[in-house]
């Protein structure tokens, strides 16, 4: 029976470790055993910032536009309710960029907001 020999997968197998570690401090990068610890629990981090990263934006997002809403006189609860009653439906990234960007537009979703406030408000009582 022929011997199998697994030189090749193997050297393929570190190589694609050893690469992903690439850039890791001492001995992580170099060496395999510490390579694959360092891989996985890369991977791990990897996967749940992928996560945090839409929270943290989000978050940022939702910063700015009360700010911005501050300064037009309205709060954020009351602008975003208004924003659902008159729906409008953009989302809180591109309200963020008008906020920052072009606050004459932002005025007017304001306006739109407050507007719609005003009538429901009007239809409660």
């Amino acid at each position: 029976m022929v011997r199998v020999k697994h030189a090749v997968a193997t050297k393929r197998r570190k190589k694609r470790v050893l690469k992903k570690a690439k850039g890791q401090f001492g001995h992580k990068s170099k060496r395999y055993r510490q390579a694959i610890d360092s891989v996985v629990r890369g991977m791990a981090y990897e996967f749940r910032d992928r996560k945090a990263k839409k929270r943290d934006f989000k978050r940022l997002w939702i910063v700015r536009i009360n700010a911005a809403c501050q300064v037009a006189g309205i709060s954020y609860s009351r602008f975003i309710k208004g924003l659902k009653e008159a729906q409008v439906e953009i989302d809180r990234k591109v309200i963020a960029e008008l906020a920052v960007s072009s606050p004459s537009a932002f005025k007017k979703l304001v306006a739109v907001s407050k507007e719609a406030v005003k009538k429901d408000s009007k239809k409660k009582s």
